[in-house]
């Protein structure tokens, strides 16, 4: 039996008159308090056909019975509205001051609205959307209040899924810690921390009461234009799904206040824009799609997914909102998911109002549905969901039958995470079980995600000698640009929001020994001026944070004034490390050619720490770039697998300031060799490869052992080297280690063919030369 909160804030009950009076409605104050209420939750339930195992009530009560038989008696129980509001996701706003807007204490007759008239089986808090004081105490509160009137005063009792973008912690709370993005993540190379990560999120969400988290993100980075590049873990379809999969289980196996449900988004292809514009629909080929870009979605639902967000853009003329192909040919009969898949932000409406393949709204309701979609986001409109649908369903455009399974796969999904049993949380230990968690976690990642592209005569670490350091430009002391977009509010930190955290700045001058002098110039003609005399000069550039549609830039290059900043500081003759904070690689222009170059992405809360122990070689450098360095822009898209071609035209090969996987360290790495379980397998093996490495340096340190594979000869076009497997290894100064990779069979696979890339994926036999470093093995297919 689901405990009754207690309290006193959270929901303003209104009359007709539009006054108030303080709510009886009461949240959890109290471990004891939750189990001292348990003889006062629930109500009686309605009888029905089936009973409990122990003959005390209805079977979908039980929480011995197995899920499918819990999901068919509730099911059975159900009027066609009920199901109907299981399918619809209401941003919290609308039961918020006047159910429009949002904003201040929830309301009784807007959530009477949406819950009780509607039957909504999901809320959901889109970016900056919370309570009115953002701590995660109110948070907790909140969401407690919605999960009381779902469970308390509508006729069965079901709980909401609650969901929100937790893309890099619990983004969306003041005072959580903010992680780096997962293009710094995936800058890490290291699944064990992508999965660590997660489940920090997952518990500091579970602790405010969200039982779904929408991430992670399984799109590839192509193109450095696209505003949500840096939400990626990178261009490569290995790299990216390995290190998704490592969230999905990082989120899913966390052991929080509640169980959280991953969300593999944006399934699939979103990140090809045509133009690089977010949401710009995409032409992409059937062999790019099969091959290259569905992959990464493939192996993170494998992983065990519980849900999987639909791309907002159309592929080939076909919004994949409205894609059978996607949704139910691949996702559901070949991959073999089997949880719920739910659209994004209004993206169902979006079939009739701007892709306009719907005549009106329950025709584009229809598409959707049938095509797979179980869940619509329709954050604003409860009440026309439910009448379109329901219309549907009278036009004879979407059968009961798909209705019972889309419903049924969202009921399984709060039965899977124990929301009947279990709906509140404490929200009384919620402060504490947030605001700053996991901060030494958020270092270590921002520390692992850093790239060291250049240190010329051996600038970096910076010791004792560097007694005068001079640490300019506006990126060093803004903590805003290191959490980047999504963070507290849905573009970036509002104004008036102080976020905490460690700038750069700050960090340096924590980090610098006794007897080292900080200066922050007033301006840049001070910065020149004081640079003349330092002995070295950090430099801290980049973006302005901001997310999707705001980030979009046609040419993603350096400001004129940061590149003109870093040109004058190389004027005086003293060296100069430029630090970016960026969620992409910019071109550097003018900024190119300094004596060091760290990459730090946008490293979260932490990330002063995380660069200053770089700098100061507190921590030696191991990240490696998981994108593809433009030398200039115009050439986008830019990535590793360009195939090859009869062009010969400047710039028209992979030509790029610093490639895939570049990144150095305080030490020396090589590859000793390379060997293979067997020279020979049949195609469909998996292929065993043993490759030693060895620290030649003088330093203990931690580096990636990436193995390509390429081919001389091949039916269809292979790029010159592909990701095939890849592993982090610490090694200690002087030490050698052999490490053991098994490529998949899977990821060796091409789709054969011609143009209409109509085959499916298989394993070409021939010859295959895979490499690490500079050792090479051949392997026979046969």
């Amino acid at each position: 039996m689901p405990v009754r909160p207690r309290g006193n804030r959270g929901i303003r009950r209104t009359r007709a008159s539009g006054r108030s009076r303080p709510s009886r409605w009461q949240y959890p104050t109290s471990a004891l308090a939750a189990v001292t209420a348990c003889a006062a939750a629930v109500g009686a339930v309605p009888a029905g056909p089936a009973a409990s195992a122990g003959g005390t009530g209805p079977l979908y009560r039980d929480a011995r019975a197995a899920p499918e038989r819990r999901v068919r008696d509730l099911l059975d129980r159900m009027t066609l509205d009920e199901k109907i509001g299981q399918m619809d996701q209401i941003a919290v706003a609308r039961m918020q001051g006047d159910c429009r807007s949002g904003g201040g204490e929830l309301v009784e007759s807007c959530m009477k609205t949406v819950l009780g008239d509607h039957a909504t089986g999901s809320v959901l808090s889109g970016g900056g959307m919370g309570p009115p004081r953002n701590t995660p105490g109110d948070w907790a509160r909140m969401v407690n209040a919605v999960q009381l009137y779902a469970v308390e005063r509508t006729r069965l009792h079901i709980p909401v899924l609650y969901g929100a973008d937790a893309v890099h912690g619990h983004n969306n709370v003041l005072g959580a810690t903010v992680f780096p993005h997962q293009i710094g993540l995936g800058a890490t190379w290291d699944p064990a921390t992508a999965e660590a990560v997660a489940a920090g999120t997952a518990r500091a969400v579970a602790a405010t009461g969200i039982d779904w988290n929408f991430a992670p993100v399984a799109d590839l980075a192509r193109d450095q234009r696209w505003g949500r590049y840096y939400e990626t873990y990178g261009e490569d379809p290995l790299l990216a799904g390995t290190l998704a999969a490592a969230h999905v289980r990082g989120t899913e196996r966390a052991r929080g206040a509640k169980r959280v449900a991953a969300t593999v988004k944006h399934f699939g292809g979103y990140s090809e824009p045509a133009n690089g514009h977010d949401r710009v629909p995409a032409d992409v080929s059937a062999r790019y799609l099969q091959d290259t870009l569905l992959p990464p979605y493939r192996t993170a639902v494998e992983a065990g997914a519980k849900s999987v967000m639909v791309n907002s853009g159309a592929l080939n003329g076909v919004p994949a909102t409205a894609s059978p192909y996607l949704l139910t040919k691949v996702l559901r009969k070949q991959w073999g998911f089997t949880g719920v898949v739910v659209s994004d932000w209004e993206d169902v409406r979006a079939l009739h109002t701007r892709y306009k393949v719907a005549a009106d709204y329950p025709g584009a309701i229809a598409l959707a549905v049938n095509a797979g979609v179980d869940m619509t986001m329709e954050p604003y409109e409860a009440r026309l969901f439910t009448e379109g649908l329901r219309a549907a369903v009278r036009r004879g455009l979407v059968s009961r039958a798909r209705i019972d399974e889309a419903a049924g796969r969202v009921l399984r999904l709060k039965f899977d995470l124990g929301l009947f049993e279990h709906p509140y949380v404490d929200a009384d230990r919620a402060d504490a079980a947030v605001l700053g968690a996991d901060r030494d976690l958020a270092r270590r990642a921002a520390t692992a995600s850093q790239v060291l592209l250049r240190n010329e005569k051996g600038t970096l670490p910076l010791g004792p000698a560097a007694k005068k350091i001079v640490v300019a430009g506006d990126h060093a002391d803004d903590i805003d640009s290191q959490a980047g977009g999504w963070t507290v509010g849905w573009q970036r930190v509002p104004d008036g929001v102080r976020l905490p955290g460690t700038t750069v700045l700050d960090g340096i001058r924590r980090a610098a020994p006794a007897g080292t002098r900080i200066v922050r110039p007033k301006d840049a003609a001070d910065a020149a001026a004081q640079a003349r005399t330092a002995d070295v000069t950090v430099v801290v550039v980049g973006e302005k944070a901001a997310a999707e549609g705001e980030a979009d830039s046609p040419r993603p290059e350096l400001a004129a004034d940061q590149q003109a900043l870093v040109k004058s500081l190389k004027a005086s003759g003293r060296p100069v490390v430029v630090v970016m904070i960026a969620g992409r690689p910019l071109a550097l222009g003018d900024a190119a050619g300094t004596e060091g170059l760290l990459m730090s992405w946008l490293p979260g809360t932490e990330g002063g720490h995380a660069v200053a122990d770089v700098l100061f070689g507190k921590a030696n450098p191991g990240g490696r770039l998981p994108v593809s360095w433009p030398r200039r822009t115009g050439n986008e898209p830019v990535h590793h697998q360009q195939l090859p071609g009869t062009n010969a035209g400047a710039e028209s090969a992979h030509d790029v300031a610093y490639d895939f996987g570049a990144g150095l360290s305080y030490t020396d790495y090589g590859f000793d060799a390379i060997g293979l379980g067997s020279s020979s397998v049949p195609a469909g093996a998996d292929v065993r490869v043993s490759v030693r490495v060895r620290n030649t340096g003088a330093r203990d340190g931690e580096t990636v052992v990436p193995v390509y594979v390429s081919r001389p000869v091949s039916t269809v076009l292979a790029p010159p080297r592909r990701l095939v497997a890849f592993t982090k290894v610490r090694l200690a100064a002087g030490e050698a280690r052999t490490v053991r990779l098994t490529v998949p069979a899977r990821v060796l696979a091409v789709t054969p063919g011609d143009l209409d890339g109509s085959g499916t994926p298989r394993v070409e036999r021939g010859e295959y030369t895979l490499t690490a470093g500079e050792r090479r093995a051949t392997l026979h297919v046969t």
